[in-house]
């Protein structure tokens, strides 16, 4: 199952997956896996049902997995998602009758608890900042081996965001380009985050994920869960990525 699901685009085949910070070119954290813990309900959602069916297939081999549904755009996900309502959902970015972004924004109103994983050939940074813009926690390209489709399913269902290596370069990119055109270089305090939930934010940013972040503040990973769950709820965020992305637009974080 090493196999790919297209071409590569000219990067490096480092086997490197990536959280949301600075240090994004970690390998995909796999979480461990409870042994009483449900399968992961999966939608996969994409205009070639090739593709779909050789999802099931890759996915079918992962007792902790299960493909639920299928759909092969944007308005069919958005009424799947409502009737199965997933855990997490795959969906390719650009289909026929509604785009895998738009129906991002619907999906959440209809199944507000399903996480949603761009999985795409797309490497245009629009599409990303508009994805994550409109609630994905992951994106994806098609690129990536099979075995890194189901790794990526567990670390999101486990509170983790993931984006494939060259995409994230490309964010972090953006973000040092945009505090560099602001004059102000002031850091602007969290609104309505405590110390311990600032602490928290920042250790997201640099890819952590909750069991280290948890280490590093002499905490309880539960606690870590809690303080993530109010700093989004605060700040009024669907993912911990969206959460990344308003902390460096607001410069509670730098970019060294």
């Amino acid at each position: 199952m090493a196999d790919s699901f297209g071409p590569m685009r000219g990067e490096d085949s480092d086997d490197s997956g990536t959280g949301t910070g600075p240090d994004a070119g970690s390998r995909y954290g796999e979480p461990a896996k409870e042994a009483d813990r449900e399968p992961i309900r999966v939608l996969v959602v994409d205009d070639h049902a090739l593709f779909r069916r050789g999802l099931e297939i890759v996915l079918a081999a992962e007792e902790d997995i299960q493909v639920v549904g299928e759909a092969g755009d944007g308005a069919e996900a958005v009424e799947k998602a409502a009737d199965l309502l997933p855990d997490i959902i795959l969906m390719d970015v650009r289909m026929p009758k509604r785009g895998g972004i738009e129906a991002c924004t619907s999906i959440k109103e209809v199944a507000p608890s399903a996480k949603i994983i761009m999985l795409t050939i797309s490497d245009e940074e629009a599409d990303l900042y508009d994805a994550i813009k409109a609630g994905a926690t992951g994106y994806l390209l098609k690129e990536i081996s099979t075995d890194e489709v189901a790794t990526a399913i567990r670390a999101v269902a486990d509170g983790q965001s993931q984006i494939s290596p060259s995409m994230a370069s490309k964010l972090l990119t953006e973000f040092k380009s945009m505090i560099q055109r602001t004059d102000e270089r002031r850091l602007v305090p969290a609104p309505r985050l405590t110390d311990r939930e600032l602490e928290v934010l920042k250790l997201v940013a640099t890819g952590m994920n909750n069991r280290d972040i948890a280490k590093e503040l002499f905490i309880s990973e539960n606690t870590v869960k809690n303080h993530v769950r109010n700093i989004l709820e605060k700040l009024q965020l669907h993912s911990r990525m969206e959460a990344v992305v308003y902390a460096m637009r607001e410069k509670i974080l730098e970019i060294r």
